[in-house]
């Protein structure tokens, strides 16, 4: 009896490969998702909530929206360079646990026309995309009809970027480069991804209205999550609300949570 139970025991541990349930732990994002309900319908008041979801990596991709080398708005320069240098070490972690990273710096797609990851996004078959979900799309709180440039005295907009940010890594050989929805799109049909996680500037801007931001993704039922300590707003304290630049950006972020997605903080992309 005493023998049949160990030779059972050694069969059962046998089963068990420890490499393979490292891997099963290596293939899933463990993430902390912030997000905003109404208790009350028929007021204004909101609730943050938190819940713990697990994201499977390999139905999980990045995108990095429009952090480029050069912004017309100096204070928007300068803050974009501080993003990349933060977002670089998160990025190349993802990657090693096989994230599928995108990058989408807007009108730069000339500089990347030869480039390999270009390529990966434009030469994917091509899927219909669905017909758009209809959401409350209720107004911003913050007004940036000006610009919002916070610079003292504002600038006036104008191309001042060239590429991605050089502090970003595009890695060739895994990465995709598109600034177009529908070939975002694509390719997350292609690779089973229903998770799109995005990240960069501007976030009452690009990061909500471009084609492949999370407006239009959401909307075509892919599931959005913004790293809100990884992006920031053109937003000017000279305009309504009247608040600091910080603030202005914290409150788009929970207009975000409340009636677009679930924001998360870099430190869960570990």
């Amino acid at each position: 009896m005493r023998f049949h139970f160990f030779a059972v025991l050694l069969c059962c541990c046998a089963l068990v490969d420890p490499t393979r349930a490292a891997d099963s732990v290596a293939s899933t994002l463990h993430l902390t998702l912030r997000s905003r309900v109404q208790p009350f319908k028929g007021t204004d008041d909101w609730v943050e909530v938190s819940l713990k979801q697990d994201l499977p990596v390999k139905e999980t991709a990045i995108i990095i929206c429009d952090m480029w080398d050069d912004h017309w708005c100096k204070n928007a320069a300068r803050r974009c360079d501080e993003l990349a240098k933060k977002m670089a070490p998160v990025i190349g972690r993802m990657r090693d646990k096989g994230v599928f990273i995108i990058h989408a710096p807007s009108d730069c797609m000339d500089f990347y026309k030869d480039s390999p990851a270009r390529r990966r996004m434009r030469e994917a078959p091509k899927v219909a995309m669905p017909k758009p979900q209809e959401i409350p799309d209720p107004a911003l709180p913050c007004d940036s009809t000006d610009g919002g440039c916070d610079d003292d005295p504002p600038q006036k907009s104008f191309k001042a970027w060239k590429r991605q940010h050089a502090a970003i890594h595009i890695d060739e050989e895994n990465d995709g480069i598109s600034d177009n929805g529908k070939e975002v799109y694509n390719v997350l049909q292609e690779r089973g991804i229903k998770n799109l996680i995005i990240m960069g500037v501007h976030t009452n801007m690009c990061v909500l209205h471009r084609t492949f931001a999370i407006k239009p993704m959401t909307r075509a039922g892919v599931r959005c999550v913004l790293v809100r300590d990884l992006t920031d707003a053109m937003y000017s304290p000279r305009s309504k609300p009247y608040v600091s630049h910080e603030e202005g950006t914290e409150r788009i972020i929970q207009h975000i949570e409340k009636y677009w997605c679930p924001t998360i903080r870099s430190e869960d992309l570990r």
